[in-house]
């Protein structure tokens, strides 16, 4: 998958002041405050808020550096602008004005100057400005794109991710054949996410002087990996030493069906002086065992070595400010892709290897240090929310908060006395918030994005509710109401199946799957925590693999039964939606729901789960999820329960109209279910509609494919349950 896909042509170095042409000011997305026809959520409401990203706080702790992203429904692209935040006075100021986007933004030259990646002279280049704006200067000029950077703790070098030529997978068209569109491939891994894997990322060195950046070494040179890690890793995944005499990174040294069948990345400790790399997960003399490649590894050798080898993810690693340790986020088995991620703490003296999260029952998500080096502050979901919790080396933790949200950790001030954040829920989008480190603390908000449409529209209540399981066991759900509720009146309600298979129904606030927008138009929804997700044990966790047809799938039936308790839900017009593992409950659901649903709707679902176990990309999915490829079979003939209990082998049950969703770009779960599902319903005579996007991915991205989906979700949700 390629970060960059414009390539640089030739350009010299320039300046430039924050002047802004008529041309660009006419091209120019910036904030939005759209006239609103009434206090309900709608697409284009949804599509017209600010999207806060990264933020940076100034060395002297007085003033921080963000990206908001816009999006024009329009012009059908979005834009990046930066602002500056007064820590004291809370106030924002916009910084740019550009047609082109900025991101990445980070202070440099003790606070005096921000740094960040723009496009403004026909490439991805590394920028500088005054932190007023002015002084705009091209500080980099290399042959490719830069996707993303990093500078050392004392500003003389910098990081940057460049993609190189990767033709493992995919090998070199002939010379003479420049316009031949055909790829000869050799192995798997020949795509990734959503496209062809004809490039890697890697990190380049360059040495910085404060106005220019200089030549680039190649920190992986004639290594066929990706660091970053394809397809969502980012600049986290490497770190500076506190002396900037070494960096530690994230790589899975793999290519093709080695790559395809295993989950096992590892940190590596580079030495700029020699330019020598060492395994900081295993040691020297590490011998992988061989494997059985077309069934789970669970059970395997090579998850269970004679000594700690770090055998899953190991990602994001961070020193601490004294330079003793580097912690990580690492998974203990290989091939699973949804272990639970503990916090190692790696004692570069001893060599000793401490997991400090362990008491704490769910995974890790970002982490960062204090700055004494004794304490560690993380994110992890417990019970459908994702507070903020500290640890010790010793591994023992405590919650910073316990709000009805999902926080994100950003950073510490560099004071060390506050931590900053993100916050959002199923009634907020993401909005920046400071955590004073100080017993009985709340977290105080600091942007305001959104605060014109909080203002002027109504969001239904969120309700926690606990339901009982056929197995006797507690299930969270969260139920959303509609604005202005009435439980004099009865609501059509919808079952919101979660992807993952073993991602949070948590506070997420998304500009799609939106809970608010669902009940915007006064439907009644339920988002059942059903078996396989985090936050409610291991054990709970992994009732899921192998078995997808389970007690998950009871999980929900049992939801909406108890939901239709309620006097005030319509009982006659229930539906059911979902994405990925969602997608894929939705047409399990359709062939074994007996008539609960009256409507039905699958986004990039799996249909036919041998068909996804072979054309998949990810192979360590299927094969740990599934147990095993559908060719093996056990003692008695059997294939896995899995592929036995399939959707499509309940089509003969189908009864209920269906609306099928799917990306053509998207390679984790190919359009085919979709299209296979969709003819299944029509040949059948069951009501249905497809809704292909060429250009999408797992995801919809572009503004009009997404007010397209909203659109659409809710035609057929209303022609069936209204």
């Amino acid at each position: 998958m390629n970060i960059i896909t414009t390539m640089l042509t030739a350009t010299a170095l320039a300046a430039t002041t924050t002047l802004v042409s008529p041309a660009q000011a006419q091209d120019f997305i910036g904030k939005q405050q759209p006239a609103l026809k009434s206090d309900r959520l709608t697409p284009e409401a949804l599509w017209a808020m600010g999207r806060v990203g990264g933020f940076k706080v100034s060395p002297n702790g007085k003033q921080a550096v963000y990206a908001v992203t816009y999006y024009s429904v329009k012009k059908n692209k979005s834009h990046s602008v930066l602002y500056t935040l007064d820590l004291a006075t809370r106030k924002s100021q916009q910084l740019t004005t550009s047609n082109k986007s900025e991101v990445g933004a980070t202070f440099i030259n003790g606070g005096k100057e921000i740094v960040y990646i723009s496009a403004e002279s026909g490439s991805n280049q590394l920028w500088k400005m005054n932190v007023d704006g002015t002084n705009r200067q091209q500080i980099s000029d290399t042959k490719t794109d830069i996707a993303d950077f990093l500078f050392s703790p004392d500003g003389k070098k910098v990081i940057l991710v460049m993609e190189v030529d990767q033709n493992h997978s995919i090998q070199k068209n002939d010379a003479d054949l420049p316009l031949a569109t055909g790829m000869v491939i050799n192995d798997l891994m020949y795509k990734h996410w959503d496209s062809y894997v004809t490039t890697a990322p890697h990190p380049f060195i360059a040495d910085f002087d404060g106005n220019k950046v200089g030549a680039t070494t190649d920190m992986l040179e004639g290594e066929p990996y990706e660091c970053p890690m394809m397809p969502f890793g980012g600049v986290e995944q490497l770190a500076w030493s506190p002396d900037a005499k070494a960096i530690a990174y994230t790589c899975r040294k793999k290519v093709g069906k080695a790559y395809a069948i295993s989950t096992d990345s590892d940190i590596y400790l580079y030495d700029i002086a020699t330019g020598s790399t060492r395994n900081l997960c295993k040691p020297a003399d590490y011998v992988a065992p061989a494997i059985e490649e077309d069934r789970s590894l669970k059970d395997q050798a090579v998850n269970h070595p004679k000594e700690d080898c770090n055998m899953g993810y190991d990602q994001n690693p961070q020193f601490s400010p004294n330079g003793r340790y580097v912690a990580w986020s690492s998974m203990e088995r290989d091939g699973y892709e949804s272990d639970r991620t503990r916090l190692c703490v790696l004692d570069l003296k001893t060599g000793k290897k401490t997991y400090v999260t362990e008491k704490f029952e769910s995974g890790v998500n970002e982490f960062c240090w204090s700055n004494d080096s004794k304490t560690l502050y993380f994110t992890g979901v417990w019970h459908g929310k994702t507070n903020i919790y500290q640890t010790n080396l010793k591994g023992e933790h405590k919650a910073l908060t316990n709000d009805v949200a999902d926080y994100s950790l950003l950073g510490l001030a560099p004071d060390g006395k506050n931590l900053y954040c993100k916050r959002q829920s199923m009634s907020a989008a993401d909005e920046v918030f400071v955590l004073p480190l100080k017993k009985n603390a709340t977290a105080e908000q600091l942007t305001h994005e959104n605060q014109y449409f909080y203002e002027n529209l109504t969001f239904g209540k969120v309700e926690e509710r606990w339901v009982k399981t056929v197995d006797g066991k507690q299930e969270l759900c969260w139920v959303i109401y509609p604005p202005h509720f009435d439980p004099a009146k009865k609501y059509p309600t919808l079952l919101f199946c979660e992807g993952g298979p073993q991602s949070p129904v948590s506070q997420f606030w998304s500009f799609r799957w939106n809970m608010q927008i669902m009940a915007a138009n006064d439907y009644i929804v339920v988002a059942p925590n059903r078996r396989g997700l985090p936050g409610f044990g291991m054990e709970w966790l992994e009732e899921i693999s192998g078995d997808y047809s389970g007690l998950c799938m009871q999980d929900y039936l049992s939801a909406i039964d108890d939901i239709c308790k309620e006097p005030y839900v319509d009982k006659e017009h229930l539906g059911a939606v979902g994405a990925s593992f969602g997608g894929y409950s939705v047409y399990w659901l359709a062939g074994n729901h007996d008539k609960r649903f009256k409507a039905f709707i699958a986004h990039d679902g799996i249909y036919n789960t041998q068909q996804q176990y072979v054309e998949t990309e990810e192979m360590w999915f299927p094969n740990w999820d599934m147990g095993s490829a559908p060719w093996k079979k056990a003692a008695d003939g059997q294939v896995q329960k899995v592929f036995a209990t399939s959707p499509h082998l309940y089509v003969d049950k189908w009864d209920t109209p269906i609306l099928c969703i799917h990306g053509q770009k998207d390679f984790r779960i190919e359009y085919t279910h979709a299209e296979s599902a969709f003819n299944t319903a029509r040949m059948r005579g069951i009501d249905a509609q497809l809704l292909l996007f060429p250009d999408e991915n797992h995801w919809v991205l572009k503004p009009q494919n997404g007010i397209l989906w909203q659109r659409t979700f809710f035609r057929w949700l209303d022609k069936y349950l209204k």
